[in-house]
C-alpha cells in the first residue's frame, strides 16, 4: 500500500480479536491464531466489522504466532502470518495493516532462560513474513519488558523499512511486570526509533489516564492508547466488561484531549466500542502537546535526568592506573567488578561507567560479560567506554535501557563511526573538545570543537540534549594555566550550545601531591561554572562532600534536608574492596552475587555451621529482606529474582557437601499450571523460579494444561497446594472448570491462582483459595501453607 500514515490526525485502531473469537464461539484449547486457517471467512468477517466501524489500522490475528508460542502445534508461524495478514489486507482494502506482534512468552536472561539474540530471531522471523505478504505497520504490543521490546523493536527495524508502533502493559502500581515505568519506557523507546509509543491492555481508560502524565509530558513521537473495555467481571462463569462502548468512547475522548491521537481497543472491545470511538474522535481535532526535552539515561527500570542536581557518574571500572581492575579483566573476574559497581551505586553514583581496555584481552567479550551482569544487579544506567566502535556497538546492542556511549571527539572519523551507533541504539553520547588538531588551549576552540561535534550530531538526526560534552581536564602539573580554560569552557559550552557537560575530574592532580584536595577543589570550581556530570570516585570522601555542600548551596537540597541527614547517619560499612571488608552472607544474598554467595556457603560449612543454621539466619531472612524491598518498590522483579537465585545456589552447594539425611528439609510439593486454553505462561514461570528458589519441589505442567491432566499429576503426586494462572478473559472459566473438579476429588486440597486478569473477588467467585497478585504474593502463601 502507498499511502502514508497521517500522524496529524487521528490514528484509529481496532478493537479486540480475542474477544471477537470468544463471542463467535471459540473452544477452550483452540489456537485464536489457527483460526486465519481453519476458519479464515470468520477472520476476514470480523475485520470487516471493525472496517465498517470506523477504523484506520486494522491488527492481524497474530498476536501469538511466534516459533515459541507454536512449537507444540502444527501450524508453522509462515502459514499463520501469511494467511493473517492476506485476510487482513482484502478486508482494509484502502485502510492500513499493522502486523501484531505480542510478547514471546519466555522470560528474557537474566531471570529467565531466552537470550537476547533469540528473542531477536524469534521477532525477526515474524517481521520478515509480514512485510513481506504486505502489513504497512508493525505493531509491538502488550510488552511487560522492556528488554524483549528492544529485542522486538530492533528485529522490527533491521528487516523492514515500515513504520514500527510499540505500547507496553503497566500494573496498578505504574510500573510493568519488570519493574519499568513510564518515564523510562519514554526514554527507551523513543530512543530506539519508534513511530509512536504508548499503553495497552491490563486497565480500563479510566484507569489509564493517570499513567499518562509523564507519556505525554516526555514523548517526542505520536502517543497510542488501547485500554481494555474496563475491568472485567464474571457472573454465572462468564467474563464481562463494566465499561459500556459510549463510556468508553467518552473516556477515549478525554484521553485524546490530553494529546493522544492514536487509538483503539483492546480486551473487550468490539466494534460498538470502535464506532463510538470513531464518532467522539470526529467531534475533535488533535491537540499540540509540549513535549519536555530532557538529558536522560535509563537502565530497564531507572531514569536518571542530568541537569536536575548533580548527577554523579562512578569511575571505577576502568583499568587505567588500577591494577587490581587490569587483574580482574585479564582472569575474567567479573564478580569483583560487579562488586566495584555496587560499592559505587551505595556510595552515591547515579550512573556506572565501565572499560574494559587492556590489549590483553578480548576487550568485546569482556564488555558485554560486565555489562549483562552489572545490569542484572543493579537499577542504575550505564555509560559504556571504549575507544572501539565494534566494542561499544556489541555493549549497547544487549544493554537493557539506554546508556551513554563515553566517547566521540571531533574528528571526522570518530563521528562518522560513533554517531550512526548512537543514533540506532538510542544512546546519550558523550563529546570530548579535541580533534584532528589535539586538544585546544583556548576555551572558545574548545566551544568550537563543542559546536562541531554537536552540528554533526544533529545531521546524524541526534537531537542536542542527547550529546554531553567533556571539556577535558588536563594536569595541573603540566599544563597549569589550561586549568582555567577547561573551566571557562564549561560555561560557554553550556551557554552558547544548551548541552549538559561532564568532566573526568580526578585527570586534574595527576603527578601532584593531595591528589585529593585538588580534585575536590577543581570539583567545585567546575560545578560553579554549569558542571552536570562529573566523572569521578564516589567513594571519595572529599569529593562526597563537596557535591553534598554544593547542593545546598545551590538550592538543589531543598532545606539541606539530604546534608542535614547525612551528618546524623551513622557510617555504615562500605562494599570497598580495598578494605576487604567482609559481608555475610545475608548481604551477599542481597546483592544478588551468585558467585559470592556459593564461596560464602562453603566457607560456614567448612566452619561447622549446620546447614539449617545456614538457612535460618543467612538465607531465609535475606530473602525476606528482598521480599519487603520488592514490596515497598524499592526493588523490583529482576532483582528479587536475582537474590531468590543466589539463594537457590547456596542450597546446592549445601546439598553437594552434606549427606542425604543431614540436610532435614520438608519436601513441600507445589503444581502450577497454566490452565487449558491459555498459552500464555511468562507469569506463572516467575512464580516457578521464586518458588524454587525458597525450596519448594516445583512440579510445572507447563500451559495450555486439560484439568483432567492436572488432576491426575495431583493425585499421582499426592500434592495439596496447586497453582493456576490464566492470562485471557476467556480462559477464565476454564480455570474454574479445573477448580471444581479438584475440589471435587479432594476437599482438603488449596488452590491460589493469578493473572492479570484476576483479582481478589474474581478468585472467590471461581472457588479458588488464595488469591496471588504476583509472584511475591504466591510465595507468601505456598509459606503460610507448608507453616514455613
Amino acid at each position: 500500500m502507498n499511502k502514508k500514515l497521517n500522524f496529524s490526525d487521528w490514528l484509529l485502531f481496532d478493537g479486540a480479536m480475542g474477544t471477537m473469537l470468544q463471542n463467535h464461539g471459540i473452544k477452550f484449547g483452540e489456537l485464536p491464531e489457527s483460526y486465519n486457517i481453519l476458519y479464515p471467512e470468520l477472520i476476514e468477517k470480523i475485520h470487516k466489522e471493525y472496517i465498517d466501524a470506523g477504523c484506520d489500522i486494522i491488527t492481524t490475528n497474530t498476536f501469538g504466532a511466534n516459533s515459541y508460542k507454536l512449537k507444540n502445534y502444527s501450524y508453522s508461524v509462515k502459514e499463520i502470518i501469511t494467511s493473517a495478514v492476506r485476510l487482513a489486507r482484502k478486508a482494509a482494502k484502502d485502510r492500513f495493516v499493522a502486523l501484531d506482534i505480542g510478547p514471546i512468552g519466555q522470560l528474557m536472561q537474566p531471570y529467565g532462560t531466552l537470550t537476547f539474540q533469540e528473542a531477536y530471531d524469534i521477532f525477526a522471523e515474524q517481521v520478515k513474513i509480514g512485510f513481506t505478504e504486505g502489513a504497512d505497520v508493525i505493531l509491538i504490543e502488550t510488552m511487560s519488558d522492556i528488554y524483549e521490546a528492544k529485542a522486538a523493536i530492533l528485529a522490527a527495524k533491521e528487516n523492514s523499512p515500515l513504520p514500527v508502533f510499540c505500547t507496553m502493559t503497566l500494573q496498578n502500581d505504574g510500573r510493568t511486570l519488570t519493574g519499568t515505568d513510564p518515564l523510562t519506557m519514554v526514554t527507551v523507546l523513543q530512543g530506539l526509533g519508534v513511530d509512536a509509543l504508548g499503553i495497552n491492555c491490563s486497565l480500563g481508560p479510566k484507569e489509564i489516564i493517570p499513567q499518562l502524565n509523564d507519556i505525554l509530558l516526555y514523548s517526542k513521537v505520536p502517543i497510542m492508547v488501547q485500554p481494555n473495555a474496563g475491568l472485567p467481571e464474571i457472573k454465572d462463569s462468564t467474563t464481562i466488561y463494566n465499561v459500556t462502548p459510549y463510556e468508553f468512547a467518552s473516556d477515549i475522548k478525554s484521553i485524546a484531549e490530553l494529546g493522544a491521537t492514536i487509538l483503539g481497543g483492546c480486551c473487550g472491545t468490539t466494534p460498538e466500542f470502535i464506532s463510538e470511538v470513531r464518532k467522539a474522535l470526529d467531534s475533535i481535532r488533535p491537540v499540540s502537546r509540549h513535549v519536555k526535552k530532557i538529558t536522560a539515561a535509563a537502565s530497564g527500570v531507572k531514569t536518571e535526568i542530568i541537569g536536575e542536581g548533580i548527577t554523579i557518574i562512578g569511575e571505577r571500572i576502568n583499568p587505567t592506573g588500577k591494577k587490581k581492575i587490569k587483574d580482574a579483566l585479564k582472569s575474567g573476574n567479573i564478580n569483583y567488578l560487579a562488586l566495584e559497581a555496587i560499592q559505587q551505586k551505595d556510595a552515591g553514583a547515579n550512573i556506572i561507567d565501565i572499560n574494559a581496555g587492556i590489549p590483553e584481552i578480548d576487550e568485546e567479550e569482556m564488555m558485554v560479560k560486565i555489562t549483562k551482569e552489572i545490569q542484572s544487579l543493579i537499577q542504575l544506567p550505564l555509560q559504556i567506554d571504549s575507544m572501539q566502535p565494534k566494542v561499544i556497538e556489541a555493549a549497547v546492542r544487549i544493554y537493557n535501557g539506554k546508556p551513554i556511549i563515553n566517547s566521540v571527539n571531533g574528528k571526522k572519523e570518530s563521528m562518522d563511526a560513533i554517531f550512526p551507533i548512537a543514533k540506532k541504539y538510542g544512546a546519550l553520547v558523550i563529546g570530548l573538545t579535541l580533534d584532528e588538531k589535539g586538544i585546544p588551549f583556548k576555551a572558545e576552540d574548545r566551544l568550537d570543537v563543542a559546536k562541531k561535534i554537536v552540528d554533526c550530531g544533529e545531521s546524524y538526526g541526534i537531537a542536542r540534549e542527547d550529546i554531553i560534552i567533556d571539556t577535558l581536564a588536563l594536569t595541573a602539573s603540566a599544563q597549569q594555566d589550561a586549568v582555567k580554560e577547561t573551566i571557562k569552557a564549561i560555561g560557554l559550552i553550556k551557554e552558547e550550545l544548551g548541552v549538559k557537560t561532564t568532566l573526568g575530574v580526578s585527570n586534574v592532580s595527576y603527578g601532584l601531591p593531595r591528589r585529593e584536595l585538588l580534585n575536590s577543589t577543581f570539583l567545585a570550581m567546575a560545578l560553579t561554572a554549569g558542571l552536570d556530570a562529573p566523572i569521578i570516585d564516589p567513594l571519595d570522601e572529599g569529593i562526597k562532600n563537596t557535591i553534598s555542600s554544593f547542593n545546598v548551596l545551590w538550592s538543589y537540597d531543598v532545606k539541606a534536608e539530604a546534608y542535614i541527614k547525612s551528618l546524623n547517619d551513622k557510617p555504615t560499612p562500605s562494599w570497598n574492596l580495598d578494605n576487604n571488608i567482609e559481608k555475610s552472607l545475608k548481604q551477599i544474598i542481597i546483592t544478588g552475587l551468585k558467585g559470592d554467595v556459593e564461596k560464602k556457603t562453603r566457607e560456614l560449612l567448612l566452619n561447622n555451621i549446620k546447614a539449617m543454621e545456614i538457612i535460618d539466619d543467612h538465607l531465609i531472612p535475606a530473602l525476606e529482606h528482598v521480599g519487603e524491598e520488592y514490596e515497598r518498590g524499592n526493588i523490583f522483579l529482576p532483582q528479587l529474582i536475582q537474590s531468590a537465585e543466589a539463594v537457590n545456589k547456596a542450597f546446592e552447594v549445601i546439598k553437594e557437601n552434606l549427606s542425604s539425611g543431614e540436610l532435614e528439609r520438608k519436601s513441600n510439593k507445589i503444581l502450577l499450571a497454566t490452565v487449558k486454553g491459555d498459552i500464555h505462561d511468562i507469569g506463572k514461570n516467575i512464580v516457578k523460579v521464586l518458588l524454587e528458589n525458597y525450596g519448594f519441589d516445583v512440579i510445572d505442567l507447563g500451559k495450555d494444561v486439560a484439568s483432567e491432566d492436572i488432576l491426575a499429576m495431583v493425585q499421582k503426586e499426592n500434592i495439596k497446594l496447586i497453582g493456576l494462572s490464566a492470562l485471557m478473559t476467556t480462559t477464565v472459566k476454564s480455570m474454574e472448570e479445573t477448580i471444581t473438579a479438584l475440589k471435587k476429588y479432594d476437599k482438603e486440597c488449596m488452590i491460589m491462582v493469578g493473572g492479570a486478569v484476576l483479582n481478589q473477588d474474581y478468585s472467590k467467585l471461581i472457588g479458588a483459595d488464595y488469591y496471588a497478585k504476583d509472584a511475591r504474593s504466591g510465595v507468601k502463601i505456598a509459606r503460610s501453607f507448608f507453616n514455613m
